[in-house]
């Protein structure tokens, strides 16, 4: 008999720091008005001194495992995407595995950028259809503004930080339907923290850089691409689906693919005003929000696609 995964339960958890756009006004040359025009975006949460990545992972995960009816001991698989890990070892999979209390089971990140939780949610689902896992957590968590040049408005006004995280379980009938995921390192200098280590210290500028029009570009392009890709692998129509779940990067991007779906924008969840871009925790973030105020239900088709340095970009589609 077949396995498939079924995703059991969702969390999430912003940090207490709001920081909005009228803040942003005072640190750096923008307005409120520019912000919303260009990105829909009025706000988002940043963390404090002391709070890490993995803080933000335990909370956005024991509410998903809570979420799931389960205990952490239940969980067999932990998958972290995240791009602003705490260390560069041990991976923050397994700091949050110490966390929770969880021990054994493998546990490891994985860095795609903004397409991070796709990335993670697709290797989750081929761990239970291999027979190699019965319950997985996939959490996406950032904290991105501890990557962000402050005196540079093309990017501090965008990003913020957060975690979303979901258990996924084995099932006898799919709950995700299929995963789709790509990547072309020919477009590295367009997104991208020209830092890393080499001969033996850390080198480079460790901000991000972004050429926002030119991602944007390719960003409408291949996320239209992809939704094509996806449907036409399932045998289904723009019709047949019932939520579309965008990463959280822009409103254009988003109301784009939405178009290219025929979605009206009362069936795309939307929370980009409120969280900015949170890169790898944008998608869990969104599906969490309205999977708990009611919008998600059981039984709908949910298309869960995104786009980020790399480039990277994928999609999921799920049956909730």
């Amino acid at each position: 008999m077949s396995v498939y995964s079924r995703i059991l339960g969702t969390g999430s958890y912003l940090p207490e720091k709001v920081l909005t756009n009228k803040d942003l006004e005072q640190i750096v040359d923008t307005s409120d008005e520019w912000i919303r025009e260009r990105t829909g975006i009025r706000q988002r949460h940043v963390v404090i001194d002391g709070e890490s990545c993995c803080d933000l992972a335990e909370r956005a995960a024991r509410r998903a495992i809570e979420s799931a009816g389960l205990v952490p001991t239940e969980i067999d698989l932990i998958v972290v995407a995240t791009t602003t890990p705490d260390q560069i070892f041990p991976s923050t999979a397994c700091l949050l595995q110490q966390r929770l209390g969880i021990h054994g089971c493998p546990a490891f990140d994985v860095q795609a950028v903004c397409t991070g939780f796709v990335y993670a949610l697709a290797i989750a689902d081929k761990f239970i259809r291999a027979g190699t896992s019965r319950c997985a957590l996939v959490v996406g968590s950032e904290t991105l503004s501890r990557i962000l040049n402050w005196q540079d408005r093309g990017t501090c006004v965008l990003f913020g930080d957060g975690a979303g995280a979901v258990v996924v379980g084995a099932a006898e009938e799919a709950g995700i339907l299929s995963t789709h995921l790509h990547a072309d390192g020919a477009y590295k200098d367009l997104l991208q923290v020209p830092r890393g280590i080499g001969s033996g210290s850390c080198d480079g500028d460790p901000y991000m850089e972004m050429r926002g029009n030119e991602v944007f570009k390719v960003a409408v392009t291949t996320l239209g691409r992809i939704v094509d890709e996806t449907l036409e692998a399932n045998g289904m129509q723009q019709s047949d689906i019932d939520w579309l779940i965008p990463h959280q990067a822009n409103i254009r991007i988003i109301q784009a693919t939405a178009r290219k779906l025929h979605l009206p924008m009362e069936q795309v969840v939307v929370t980009v005003g409120d969280h900015g871009n949170t890169s790898a925790a944008s998608i869990p973030l969104a599906l969490d929000t309205a999977i708990r105020d009611g919008r998600i239900r059981r039984g709908e088709t949910l298309l869960m696609e995104a786009f980020g340095g790399g480039f990277t970009w994928g999609s999921v589609l799920a049956r909730y």
